[in-house]
This record gives structure tokens, C-alpha cells and sequence, in this order.
């Protein structure tokens, strides 16, 4: 889990939901010599702090928010660029914050 983003508007984190434990092998069997397969999943969640709604990104969306991520690091956007964008992707929040 890594904070990409932090504003009073809004909270971007990148998770990575079956990455492996630091220096920790895969499980090896004799079908798999190299270590069992596991789908690599990760998304970005992001929080809108002024109605205090989150969004998942995960497949597809994850993808397409990843290669505005990209863009961002070719051309430093502004934050105002930033926040319009992260307010399109926060019209999918429906879920209200909850501390754990």
C-alpha cells in the first residue's frame, strides 16, 4: 500500500492486494518447479474527503487510471489538473469511509 496522492479534497492509494511479502519465495510443487501462479491484482483507491466517499479501482479501471498516473509523470500536471480528474473517478464513489 503506497499514498500516491494527498490533498484536502482528496486521497489516492495504490494497493496491491496479493503482492508477496518481502523476500519471500513463491510456494514450489512438483507442478509447479518455479512457484504456484497467483493473479497479480492491485488498484487505486480513491477518496473523496469533501463527501467522505471511496472508489476501488481494480481491472480495466485500475488500467486506464494507471495511464493517467503515466501521463502525469511525463507532464507534470498541475493540481488543479490533478483534482478534475480525481473528481470524474470520485462520481463512481459510493461507499462511505470507514476507519478500521
Amino acid at each position: 500500500m503506497q499514498t500516491l496522492y494527498d490533498s484536502d479534497s482528496f486521497s489516492v492509494t495504490h494497493m496491491l492486494a496479493n503482492g508477496e511479502a518481502e523476500g519471500q519465495a513463491p510456494e514450489k510443487n512438483e507442478r509447479y518447479p518455479l512457484g504456484v501462479p497467483s493473479l497479480a491484482r492491485h488498484g487505486f483507491e480513491i477518496v473523496d474527503k469533501r463527501s467522505n466517499k471511496e472508489v476501488y479501482l481494480d481491472g480495466s479501471w485500475a488500467e486506464l487510471f494507471q495511464q493517467h498516473i503515466m501521463a502525469w509523470q511525463v507532464n507534470t500536471p498541475t493540481q488543479e489538473e490533478v483534482e478534475d480528474t480525481l473528481e470524474q473517478y470520485a462520481e463512481l464513489a459510493q461507499t462511505p469511509v470507514q476507519i478500521h
